[in-house]
């Protein structure tokens, strides 16, 4: 359940911190309240994650889904630069993120 909670707290992040732009630096009440909420949600999930997974591990997974996957969006939907070496920055990231998961238990 542990890694559930984690890819679920790892989408959450990736809208909190959008619902952050759409905030306005939390002078819009809507976005505000449901930011703040989308924060405690993602941060109370993973918490449940560390229960089983080991802290570095799930705090580096969690922030690698929100930074790769915002970085994605960016480029997709907000005109950020998307360049080859951009996007192979991006591919790190993801490799990372799957290197915790398939080797963070011990089996190396």
């Amino acid at each position: 359940m542990g890694w559930i909670y984690l890819l679920i707290a790892g989408v959450l992040e990736c809208l909190w911190a959008l619902g952050l732009k759409y905030s306005d630096g939390f002078t819009r009440l809507w976005p505000s309240l449901i930011t703040a909420a989308l924060i405690v949600i993602s941060l109370g999930l993973l918490s449940l994650a560390m229960r089983t997974i080991p802290v570095g591990t799930a705090y580096a997974v969690w922030s690698g889904i929100g930074a790769s996957a915002l970085a994605v969006v960016g480029i997709l939907f907000m005109q950020e630069p998307g360049g080859l070496i951009r996007m192979g920055c991006i591919g790190m990231i993801i490799a990372g993120v799957v290197g915790l998961k398939l080797f963070g238990e011990g089996t190396v």
